[in-house]
């Protein structure tokens, strides 16, 4: 066992009694992406009572913490920071009942539903260990708490505020999300890992005109039908079944009559691929069954075409992930998976080593109760357990808590603490 997860067995008995107060009150006032004012002011206060050189407000409402100990290699640990736009439906004592406007200046509810709230409180809980055990490890730590991850802005205004001499540039970024998986348990895998996603917004232009009239018009309704339905066939008809690619039409918006014939429709669509070739591909592919369809109906004008968010492939180092995976099998034994296959999820966690090519790692800890989990396995009902972006997703806190600080203390080490992980 590495010195510093000694450190945690050793550490005060009532740490996780306040990291579970920690994580109700974040699970209890989550924020919205690039609105994480008091969460933020929460992180950077604890992070600055434990001795770290706080900055806040980077890239909006992030925060960086360093604490130099001496020689060594500068290692960067993330979290993220916000909720999701939607109402919390768990059921827990320490449920959200928080709305807020989101950017549009509608009111929604707000849940931490994708376990941010479980992502911040590790990362303060391995920040305590970490600077009241400096003689176990050596070297640069940098703690990044990161707004927006769930629209995709976070990392990349972070970067942007980032500066040429502002921060240490570090050798090694880590990063771990809580998912449906037997708590106590952790997964990794070399190379790529989450994929890349891209959701586009198109407008398409007809020619409004009375339901009773419809040779006045040029009907957007029937354009975006028909575009839907020829979207559907770049994954089943353009990309080999080999290739992994998903392409979901979430919105369709036209006209507010039965009898009226609108001007125009907006379809909202997200696609998720796993190589930047399919990615290119598909993209092209958008604009070409477009820009035909609206051929096809006469549109006086082309569609328009608009970006909500992109996140880049998360495709961890294989070499990094060689070192964080040892470390992860002396540290949890069988506990410690390879994961069989990457995830159709995003992340824009890789921003940060793509922006300063840098290697990262990005790995998952399990937080549904293993006997539910396991009676979920036998009865082939795993799809069911609410999942992450489900306003049912609710990990469970013990062992999650300590799995995950566990984690990212073991990962740590295998840079910061020099012959404490065979390698």
């Amino acid at each position: 066992m590495n010195p510093l997860v000694q450190a945690l067995g050793r550490a005060d008995p009532g740490l996780m009694t306040e990291l579970e107060t920690l994580y109700k009150d974040f699970h209890r006032n989550p924020e919205l992406s690039m609105q994480e004012v008091r969460t933020a002011k929460i992180v950077a206060d604890a992070m600055q009572s434990l001795g770290y050189e706080v900055t806040r407000n980077v890239g909006v409402t992030g925060v960086v913490c360093v604490m130099k100990n001496g020689a060594g290699p500068t290692v960067m640990l993330r979290a993220d920071m916000d909720g999701l736009p939607m109402a919390e439906h768990t059921g827990l004592p320490y449920a959200s009942k928080v709305t807020a406007r989101d950017a549009d200046g509608v009111e929604v509810g707000v849940a931490h539903s994708c376990g941010h709230d479980m992502h911040m409180t590790w990362m303060i809980g391995a920040a305590r260990i970490l600077a009241m055990n400096r003689t176990a490890w050596q070297g640069t730590l940098m703690i990044v708490f990161q707004p927006g991850e769930e629209t995709a802005e976070g990392a990349n205004a972070m970067v942007h505020d980032w500066g040429e001499d502002r921060f240490p540039k570090p050798d090694i970024i880590l990063g771990q999300h809580v998912m449906v998986g037997a708590a106590g348990t952790v997964s990794y895998r070399p190379g790529v890992t989450l994929s890349a996603g891209d959701s586009l917004k198109i407008r398409l232009f007809g020619r409004g005109s009375h339901g009773s009239q419809p040779q006045t018009s040029i009907d957007p309704v029937i354009m975006a039908a028909a575009t839907t339905l020829r979207l559907q066939t770049i994954v089943s008809r353009e990309i080999a079944p080999s290739e992994p690619a998903v392409l979901t039409i979430g919105s369709l918006q036209a006209g507010t009559k039965e009898n009226i014939i609108p001007d125009d429709a907006t379809i909202k669509l997200n696609m998720r691929t796993f190589s930047e070739e399919t990615r290119e591909y598909m993209l092209k592919s958008i604009r070409r069954i477009c820009c035909a369809e609206c051929d096809a109906s006469g549109a006086e004008r082309p569609p328009e075409f608009s970006t909500i968010n992109s996140y880049p492939l998360t495709e961890n180092d294989l070499a990094a992930t060689q070192k964080v995976a040892h470390a992860f099998q002396q540290q949890f034994g069988e506990n410690a998976q390879l994961a069989p296959r990457p995830a159709s999820a995003s992340e824009d966690f890789s921003v940060f080593g793509r922006a300063w090519n840098v290697p990262y790692v990005f790995w998952f800890v399990g937080g549904t109760d293993p006997a539910l989990y396991a009676q979920a396995q036998r009865e082939k009902t795993v799809n069911k357990i609410p999942s992450n972006h489900s306003p049912k997703f609710a990990p469970t806190i013990h062992p999650t808590l300590e799995t995950g600080l566990q984690a990212m203390l073991t990962a740590a080490a295998a840079w910061l603490c020099a012959g404490c992980v065979e390698v």
